[in-house]
């Protein structure tokens, strides 16, 4: 009798090669929308935290803080925030205000003529400014609007 060398045929690799590469073509793709979606939900917290804060603010002051922003309708995209942007909350309402949503751009931040309304938004992924649906959305792109205590679009999905 001979006996067999030890190790493995090149049959068994290419089987074993082939499945892992079936398991990283379905685990890829929901890695990556399990990504976006994390930023998805990272940013709906950031606003929600901003939004606190600046009710917190309207509660004390009567109005919503300017944040250096000119006035406009709620709905309607204001100027972006940047790393300066919302110093009249820190610290009583907020120790440090989130500008920046999770794809690392800025918010853009709103208020109306007599500072009764505002909103918060995000541009989402591709950072371009969106024409609302208002509701949910599925599209990583689509922009996240916060306005007066409520989101007016926001990701599809349970939101916490």
């Amino acid at each position: 009798m001979r006996k067999r060398d030890a190790g493995f045929t090149l049959i068994e690799l290419l089987i074993v090669i082939a499945i892992i590469g079936i398991l990283a073509a379905i685990a890829i793709p929901n890695l990556l929308n399990a990504v976006q979606r994390g930023k998805q939900k990272r940013t709906m917290a950031d606003i929600k935290a901003l939004a606190a804060a600046i009710e917190s603010y309207h509660m004390d002051n009567s109005l919503y803080p300017a944040a250096a922003c000119s006035p406009g309708n709620f709905t309607a995209s204001g100027p972006t925030v940047d790393d300066v942007s919302f110093t009249n909350l820190t610290p009583t309402y907020i120790t440090q205000p989130p500008v920046r949503d999770g794809w690392g751009q800025f918010f853009l931040y709103n208020t109306d003529a007599g500072a009764a309304n505002y909103n918060v938004r995000s541009l989402g992924r591709n950072g371009t400014t969106n024409a609302l649906a208002c509701g949910t959305t599925t599209d990583f792109n689509e922009d996240i609007l916060f306005s007066d205590g409520v989101f007016l679009q926001w990701p599809e999905g349970t939101q916490y």
